[in-house]
């Protein structure tokens, strides 16, 4: 019998359980004939989506991704019914190099600013509607009076812009205002815009041409990958071309997608789909085509090859993408409104990856035959290489020795797990920009010459007939250092409280809590807080819940997909236990990096469940490629040892590369200079790299051969058969 046998000459059961019929219906679409038809139907329906998806449903980047339910939230749309509702402050720092500010320098700064943002600001002379300290002097009509420090070294200037501007509009109104404010400053004195219009357009500006950097940078890094790997001045082309077309074809559904639902299609969504698209695309074409230049060893007949390639690798790749994609939909029961349109983005990219791995690049592959490996062509009765290389003696070495590997592996992901012990999560708006722009460097000024909490201070809403007594309760809470009436009507009341807490410190969320707990008691006041603070206060809740909720969901899922793969309790459990373990230590020795290395803040409140989803579902991905090829071993007779041995021999190189181009794909999102995408690519990328190159080459061979044959338990591959010795 022949050591490497293709999946339709296995003696025992089906190794691919529950997705095989999937394998066996794909292997029909290759034929002569109907390879052309796939191809000419995939150029139709990737050219109709580029001419007819139009651009995404606009979205504000300066929304909070909170729930409904939260109380900021419900501040917020309480807001919007307030005379007062529809503005937002855009805040002028003026600060004097030496000695005071120049006031009246200032005052026509100030004018100048409102009157080039008048189209953008209805009601800018309403004080009220800022939510601002009022300050002290006269000021021309439309203009509120600047505020001095006690130094009188720093100055503040509030100007109202409308709360609902879309991003290109707001951008262009900071942009505006930025520039009339700095015009004709004398010398000695600058201007600093910040507050959160400012946020927002720097935010915007990150994102801006991003689809185009990130695009350029993902294909460039998969284009060198894959020259690389297959050595060929050609064949990368192939899966480059189609995988790149998913991509763009993904990003327009994703359009259709953003305007018939409330999913978002901001910048972070957009390009973190991208990425999923790319890497798994790549990934499953990488798995896809090492296994058809298997079969064309054994096969003249480059469609007979393909057939029997996609029998024995669809199922895998199936099962791995259904796992990604259920993973993903599973974010659809996250409060947060941002991991949710993730979700459905990156499920809907996944199912795209595997429609244009499964359906169009198998065909575009049959279509140049065997001379598209040159020079390396597989020819029929040659040996594959991998069959005895570096591969198989790593298998065998640690199959030889598997107590003193397996320990020796699991102490390495306990050490790396060590660098989280002191984990921080939360980052302040200060804190999410790798380079710092413009709107922080005004809320440091402002930080350093007023009470911190003066930029973005806490709202209160509260019953009219009750706001005396909300306003004497908000007073006597500590660290509240002003309170005031900041608009409302006959039914409800909007106060503004100044903290003296950093935004976005720990200790800003406790005054929030005692802010609440304070108003909440007032009977009959119906009070709520609200202010930046509160989002993120209600935001980082949100995010502990939703991590409650889907980890143990996620590892369900994955669970399900490994069972109905490999029909094993036991290689179900043993391969999720590996994943979770890369996670821990991933993240663990990943903190340690951000702390000691690269001065990063703490994380993000949504990175832990977003990098636990990307390492889980697509770390998975490589053990469920290398058990699957041994259950196909298995299910001849081998033994176990033998089987994960001839495993990893005939997958390790492929597998190898595909997760270092995932890694790399990952790591390409730090061209987005956003904090939290580059703590994702660091977590994700080096947790790819680990369970590549620890977990599923050294750790798993161990623990498969010290369990033996317990390993299939409750459904051995053989069906009851004696295994070969």
């Amino acid at each position: 019998m022949e050591m490497f046998q293709s999946g339709d000459k296995q003696q025992g059961r089906d190794p691919h359980g529950f997705f095989s019929p999937a394998g066996r219906a794909l292997g029909g679409l290759v034929g002569p004939r109907v390879k052309w038809l796939v191809v000419v139907v995939a150029i139709l329906v990737s050219g109709a989506a580029f001419a007819f998806a139009g651009e995404p449903e606009a979205v504000s980047t300066t929304a909070a991704s909170l729930p409904d339910s939260a109380e900021a939230a419900q501040v917020n749309a309480l807001r919007e019914k307030l005379p007062s509702s529809g503005v937002t402050p855009a805040i002028v720092v003026y600060k004097a190099a030496s000695g005071e500010v120049d006031v009246k320098a200032v005052e026509a700064s100030r004018d100048r600013g409102v009157a080039a943002v008048k189209q953008w600001a209805p009601g800018a002379g309403d004080q009220g509607a800022s939510g601002a300290p009022a300050g002290s002097g006269g000021a021309p009509a439309g203009a509120i009076p600047p505020q001095l420090s006690a130094d009188k070294g720093t100055a503040l200037v509030i100007v109202p812009l409308k709360a609902d501007l879309p991003d290109g509009a707001n951008s262009d109104a900071v942009a505006a205002l930025r520039s009339a404010v700095r015009e004709g400053l004398p010398a000695g004195l600058t201007a600093t815009v910040t507050g959160g219009p400012a946020f927002g357009a720097d935010i915007g500006a990150v994102f801006e041409g991003a689809d185009i950097r990130l695009l350029g940078a993902t294909a460039a890094v998969v284009a060198v990958l894959l020259l690389i790997t297959y050595r060929s001045p050609w064949l990368w082309l192939v899966p480059l071309t189609v995988v790149g077309t998913g991509d763009q074809v993904a990003s327009k559904a994703l359009t259709v997608l953003s305007r018939i639902s409330d999913v978002r299609a901001d910048g972070a969504v957009t390009g973190i789909t991208s990425v999923l698209v790319f890497g798994a695309g790549t990934n499953y074409a990488l798995l896809l085509i090492a296994r058809y230049r298997e079969e064309l060893r054994r096969t003249e007949d480059r469609h007979e090859a393909m057939r029997a390639a996609l029998r024995s690798a669809a199922p895998a790749i199936l099962a791995s993408g259904g796992t990604v994609t259920l993973a993903l939909l599973s974010l659809g029961l996250a409060d947060d409104p941002f991991a949710r349109s993730l979700g459905y983005a990156g499920a809907l990219g996944i199912v795209v990856a595997l429609l244009y791995a499964l359906l169009v690049l198998p065909a575009a592959m049959v279509l140049f035959g065997r001379r598209l490996f040159w020079p390396f062509v597989p020819r029929v009765g040659t040996l594959d290489p991998s069959h005895a290389g570096v591969w198989r003696r790593l298998g065998d070495a640690v199959t030889g020795r598997p107590v003193v590997v397996a320990v020796s592996s699991v102490a390495v992901l306990v050490v790396l797990a060590l660098g989280g012990l002191s984990l921080s999560v939360g980052q302040s708006p200060n804190e999410q920009f790798l380079k710092k722009p413009e709107a922080v460097v005004g809320q440091e000024q402002l930080a350093a010459a007023f009470p911190a909490g003066t930029s973005e201070p806490a709202t209160i809403i509260t019953k009219a007939s009750a706001a005396g007594a909300v306003t004497e309760a908000a007073k006597g809470v500590d660290g509240v250092k002003d309170v005031r009436q900041a608009g409302g009507d006959d039914r409800l009341v909007e106060l503004s409280a100044v903290l003296d807490a950093s935004p976005g410190t720990t200790k800003a969320f406790d005054q929030v809590k005692a802010l609440r707990a304070a108003v909440h008691a007032v009977p009959g006041a119906d009070a709520l807080v609200g202010g930046s603070d509160a989002e993120a206060l209600d935001a980082k809740t949100t995010a502990d819940r939703d991590r409650v909720v889907l980890f143990p969901l996620i590892l369900g899922i994955v669970v399900v997909v490994l069972l109905l793969l490999l029909r094993s309790v036991v290689a179900a459990l043993v391969l999720v236990t590996t994943v979770v373990a890369t996670y821990v230590a991933s993240l663990g020795a990943s903190w340690f990096a951000f702390q000691h290395l690269l001065d990063y803040p703490p994380l993000a409140v949504s990175t832990p469940l977003l990098a636990f989803l990307f390492l889980v579902a697509l770390g998975v991905d490589y053990n469920i490629f290398v058990a699957t090829r041994a259950r196909e071993e298995a299910s001849e007779g081998a033994p176990a040892r033998e089987a994960i041995v001839r495993a990893l021999a005939v997958t390790g190189g492929v597998i190898t590369s595909a997760g270092i181009l995932l890694a790399a794909v990952f790591a390409v999102l730090g061209v987005l200079p956003l904090v939290q995408l580059a703590q994702i690519g660091v977590i994700v990328g080096f947790g790819v790299l680990l369970d590549t190159l620890v977990v599923r080459s050294i750790l798993v061979p161990a623990l498969v051969s010290l369990l033996g044959e317990r390993f299939w338990w409750p459904s051995h591959p053989t069906g009851g058969r004696p295994v070969r010795a």
